[in-house]
């Protein structure tokens, strides 16, 4: 049995009608460059999420770089981030001329370890990204407070968490803005790059605006130079088709996961994840732990069965950022685990035939 570690085109085939009316209006309309499909996403998506502000940007890994730019942030300065993530979360700290401050992992929960981020914070300090990795959010209530007491913004980093929930309140909420990617693979994902920043702060949301449109927010009216970061109108229809299912497929991820626990509960070398207490996990990714990794992923593959690595290398063991000075020593969660996550394939439409082949397979291991 063939098991994909993504299945776009068995989502496409689900809603083909609505994504074919989408490409085929905006062809018809040639509205390729800004106008009302990027509108009427950036409004539809914030309605539904919750907030004022959804500025729609070209990719992910810009929003993170413009919402540190329209902070002032620059060369000098210092932001906190996690050593597991994917580099956008730090080559964009980078990028504004700032330094990148890793911190190790939460054993259990994967994300920032929130107890070690007040040991790291310095006069230079002017943000913290928190990353809400593989769909689950941070411990936001730990990580607000350290950045309330030090007045320093806290940027959400939800490339991985759309629609997540911490104590009732959404993924990107809590912090001053958030970052999104909606990168084909992701929960909502377009046919192309695509990203965005929601706020509810009115003056930073025009800032982003204005900066991610060559800084200005009237043709030809440049109050700043910016950069050109600007969400195409073909994937802001097609993101707009998907938004009304995107729900429904959370559910569906979360059920395919509690399968995945059902199913692999009985394998005593496998570490499942686990979800936070009062927390809604989303499931981006599922992300088990086990000694021998490289062999568990071959059996898999010649089952075939596709896995991936999410990351086989922590962000500051990395040869780019080698200039730190750090060693692998100093992040001994992260450098353990990287030798020993696993992710399995899931998507809303994972079958149970699939899960219980991958469980099947597992059980074969003989290492």
């Amino acid at each position: 049995m063939y098991v994909p570690f993504v299945d776009l085109k068995k989502q496409y085939q689900s809603i083909r009608k609505d994504i074919d009316n989408a490409i085929a209006q905006v062809i018809e309309e040639t509205s390729f460059i800004g106008g009302k499909h990027v509108e009427n996403f950036e409004q539809q998506f914030a309605s539904l999420y919750g907030v004022k502000h959804c500025i729609s940007v070209a990719n992910g890994t810009d929003s993170l770089y413009i919402l540190m730019k329209m902070l002032g942030i620059g060369a000098g300065d210092e932001v906190i981030t996690v050593a597991n993530s994917w580099i956008s979360s730090s080559e964009t700290i980078s990028q504004t001329g700032a330094r990148p401050v890793f911190i190790d992992i939460d054993p259990v929960f994967y994300s920032i370890s929130e107890k070690d981020i007040e040991k790291v914070i310095s006069p230079r300090t002017k943000a913290i990204i928190p990353v809400h990795l593989h769909g689950q959010v941070c411990e936001m209530d730990a990580i607000m407070q350290v950045a309330n007491k030090y007045n320093i913004p806290v940027i959400e980093d939800c490339a991985q968490s759309h629609f997540s929930e911490y104590k009732g309140k959404r993924a990107g909420t809590m912090g001053l803005a958030a970052s999104f990617s909606f990168y084909p693979g992701k929960n909502l994902g377009a046919y192309g790059d695509a990203g965005c920043v929601i706020t509810n702060d009115d003056s930073l949301a025009e800032k982003v605006k204005m900066f991610a449109r060559h800084g200005a927010l009237k043709k030809h009216q440049h109050q700043i130079e910016g950069i050109n970061s600007r969400l195409d109108g073909l994937q802001a229809a097609i993101l707009s088709a998907k938004l009304p299912y995107i729900l429904e497929w959370t559910e569906k991820r979360i059920s395919r996961a509690a399968s995945y626990q059902q199913h692999l509960s009985n394998i005593p070398w496998i570490t499942l994840p686990e979800v936070r207490p009062n927390s809604k996990h989303t499931f981006h990714l599922y992300v088990i732990r086990c000694k021998q990794r490289d062999e568990v992923m071959k059996l898999l593959r010649d089952n075939g069965v596709e896995t991936a690595i999410h990351y086989p290398t922590a962000l500051p063991n990395m040869k780019a950022y080698q200039y730190l000075g750090y060693q692998p020593g100093d992040f001994p969660i992260a450098t353990k685990y990287q030798d020993q996550i696993l992710s399995l394939p899931i998507f809303p439409e994972l079958a149970d035939e699939q899960i219980a082949h991958i469980a099947d397979t597992l059980r074969k291991f003989q290492g």
